[in-house]
């Protein structure tokens, strides 16, 4: 509840706020953001140390859930944003009138060097040996039209040039003619490999999914073995990238590979790795996608078999150790970042992304910038642990990204359920959250103690720690509410124990961070909290709860900048969070002294908020001392009267706007056409309206000397008359 002066006078809500360093410059009017300036990003901030940085032993030894749920919407865009679609292709029209690879992708297949480059003005030859290591090259297509294949499949030409050389387009005479894609086997240039490669390549028939390419057939022609698949009509992201010209709207990008992901972990959950993936492998085939070219699968338990990748796009940690769910995410971040961005070259970022200060796309998107530091981390172990995790935290990242290129300054319309957070449940009108006031961690049903725990209904938290000393095995979710209890007893040793207890556990635990920011929050140490909310933000950077928390954190400790962008992505992309966000980026603009930015962030709390009161209580508050005379006046005395505000606020405002445009007009003046708290900005007028909303406040005050201050006020007001 906003306090009220028992002594007569007013006390309107305000907008509690710290000094503003020096470093900060003061915005121009109306803006928020400094002019020409890129939003603060939070990487500049320092984090708590997680996972590798702590860590004596690999993740495959930590304790972990792997366990995903195949999700997918129904429509290109998850339903948060709109993706045009190409026109679905005539496959005639893909058919390569003069099929030839181009000089300057030949590449020798053993050892990588060029090959078959032109000479002295003589073009290069399509067939013939690496000068560096002997293998023999061929660029040439080994299948002409109408040649017939396996006896069924006729070649009408070729398509595309792939990592195993020519693919082609053809009918297949034995099914109604339905057009059909030849591409050549690994290892199958004799009737012996020939059988292996169709042995060891088997399961590739069994991959049943809506998002990729189907499997129809192995057929063997001359001596050589091609894999008959699925003719997907359509234009590959690689050229759609291409014609373009530029990169694709991120929104657009992070719908194409939302919307793909679900393939790699119907992969996973078979034991199998894609391994290759890229722009080149998704066909976008009207409102949908489509993973093709499963040439480089493999089994999770293969050790020997040939590794196929792509430079730029595979993890550095292949080539030691192998392919892994980790590296298959390392390319999903990859191609989103090729999608996205104008990489200059694989050399110039092969294994790294470009630095925040010289790339807007990161200062604008942050959460983008933190899910590709995640998905494409040098570690495997820092990265996503599995594709639902990714999946689920880029989605929160495509619908920041939406809302922030939303035209209008409201706040948000929509809420998203999330499975790792509550809700804000208070909107910090009064001030920037307490450590009490932020959402709650959510359970983890994969937890074999989340049952027991459910069981736990204690409210005191001494009673509560008593009786989880109890629990029968002390896993996470155990120590998680240990901590939750010691916290709310003000034990913020315990608290700290116990955190260091969980990371020893699992160094990669971000949960442990966030109770560690919660008690650094709690003993007032604002910048600490900050670095331990700001680790959890890079682990989960789809989530809302830990930029709100970030965001109060760096108000209290004096970074506004990285405040004020926190606050703004939560204020707009969820209405759970949008009062919360609201309040605390009205007190930043403000105390950056931006105030009509503090004006719009308090619109962003709709009629449906239970703190719309108290914003619309704090617009009219600003309004009164924002000094911009009669016309700030009449809006404050306004701005609350479709507002559910207590009688005696409402009052309070009416006679504060009355006080101050009577004070106004005896210094400048009688003022025509307006009119504050409906009376006129005249002298009598406002004297008249002045006596009356004094003696209505004093009815609605309880305190008898306060009514009597209240009244020898109005008498003072009140016009001489004759009467």
């Amino acid at each position: 509840m906003i306090p009220v002066d028992d002594q007569g006078g007013l006390s309107l809500p305000s907008l509690p706020t710290r000094p503003v360093p020096a470093r900060f410059p003061a915005p121009p009017p109306g803006g928020g953001a400094v002019a020409g300036a890129a939003p603060a990003s939070s990487s500049r901030l320092g984090a708590t140390a997680l996972g590798s940085a702590i860590a004596t032993a690999s993740r495959d030894a930590q304790p972990h859930s792997a366990s995903s749920q195949w999700l997918r919407e129904k429509r290109l865009g998850a339903g948060v944003t709109v993706v045009p679609t190409p026109e679905v292709q005539d496959p005639l029209d893909a058919v390569m009138e003069h099929p030839e690879l181009a000089e300057e992708k030949r590449y020798c297949s053993a050892c990588g060097e060029p090959v078959g480059r032109a000479r002295e003005g003589v073009p290069g030859r399509t067939r013939g040996f690496c000068a560096a290591c002997g293998t023999r090259f061929d660029f040439a297509p080994s299948l002409s039209p109408g040649e017939l294949v396996g006896g069924q499949y006729e070649v009408v030409g070729c398509i595309a040039h792939g990592g195993l050389g020519w693919i082609y387009l053809a009918r297949d005479r034995n099914v109604a003619g339905r057009w059909v894609v030849l591409k050549g086997l690994l290892n199958a240039d004799s009737t012996e490999a020939y059988d292996v490669a169709v042995a060891e390549r088997e399961f590739l028939a069994e991959v049943e999914h809506p998002l990729i390419v189907d499997i129809y057939n192995f057929a063997r022609h001359d001596g050589a073995g091609y894999t008959v698949m699925e003719y997907v009509g359509g234009r590959s992201l690689k050229e759609l990238r291409r014609e373009r010209r530029t990169p694709f709207p991120p929104d657009h990008a992070v719908a194409y590979m939302l919307e793909i992901m679900p393939a790699f972990t119907y992969v996973h959950e078979r034991g199998l790795l894609y391994c290759d993936f890229k722009p080149d492998n998704v066909i976008v085939q009207g409102d949908t996608v489509k993973l093709i070219d499963l040439g480089g699968v493999r089994r999770m338990s293969d050790m020997t078999s040939l590794i196929y990748g792509t430079r730029g796009f595979q993890a550095a940690e292949v080539s030691q150790s192998g392919p892994s769910v980790a590296s298959d995410i390392y390319t999903i971040g990859r191609t989103l970042a090729t999608l996205v961005l104008d990489l200059a070259g694989t050399s110039v970022h092969e294994h790294s992304l470009p630095p925040v200060d010289e790339t807007p796309l990161f200062a604008r998107y942050d959460s983008l910038h933190r899910w590709l530091v995640k998905a494409c981390h040098p570690s495997r172990d820092d990265r996503f642990l599995t594709v639902d995790e990714a999946r689920g935290q880029l989605l929160g990242v495509l619908r920041e990204v939406v809302a922030r290129d939303r035209t209008g300054s409201g706040g948000a319309t929509t809420s998203a359920a999330s499975a790792l957070f509550g809700v804000p449940p208070a909107d910090g009108s009064g001030g920037p959250l307490h450590w009490d006031e932020m959402p709650a961690l959510a359970p983890d049903p994969g937890d074999p103690m989340t049952s027991w725990l459910a069981g736990v209904n204690i409210t005191d938290p001494a009673a509560r720690m008593d009786q989880l000393t109890l629990a029968p095995r002390r896993t996470v979710e155990v120590l998680l509410a240990e901590a939750r209890a010691a916290l709310e007893t003000g034990d913020l040793t315990r608290v700290r124990d116990t955190v260091a207890r969980i990371l020893s556990l699992d160094p990669w635990e971000w949960r442990a961070a966030w109770m560690e920011g919660l008690a650094r929050l709690a003993a007032g140490d604002a910048a600490l909290a900050a670095a331990s909310f700001n680790a959890v933000y890079g682990q989960v950077p789809g989530e809302l709860a830990p930029k709100l928390a970030l965001a109060c954190a760096c108000e209290q400790s004096g970074e506004l900048g990285v405040a004020h962008e926190m606050y703004a992505v939560c204020a707009r992309t969820d209405a759970n969070y949008t009062g919360a966000a609201a309040f605390g980026l009205a007190r930043v603009r403000l105390a950056r002294g931006d105030l009509d930015g503090a004006l719009d962030a308090l619109d962003f709390v709709v009629p449906t908020r239970g703190s719309y009161g108290d914003a619309r209580l704090a617009r009219a508050r600003l309004l009164i001392d924002s000094g911009r005379g009669l016309p700030s006046l009449a809006q404050a005395a306004e701005v609350i009267d479709d507002a559910p505000v207590p009688a005696r606020m409402r009052a309070q405002v009416v006679v504060e706007a009355l006080q101050r445009a009577l004070d106004h007009v005896l210094r400048d003046g009688p003022s025509q056409g307006i009119r504050v708290a409906g009376a006129e900005a005249t002298e009598p007028s406002l004297r008249d309206a002045l006596e009356a909303g004094l003696r209505r406040l004093a009815q609605l005050t309880e305190n008898r000397r306060a009514r009597v201050t209240l009244v020898d006020r109005a008498n003072s007001v009140r016009r001489w008359t004759l009467r």
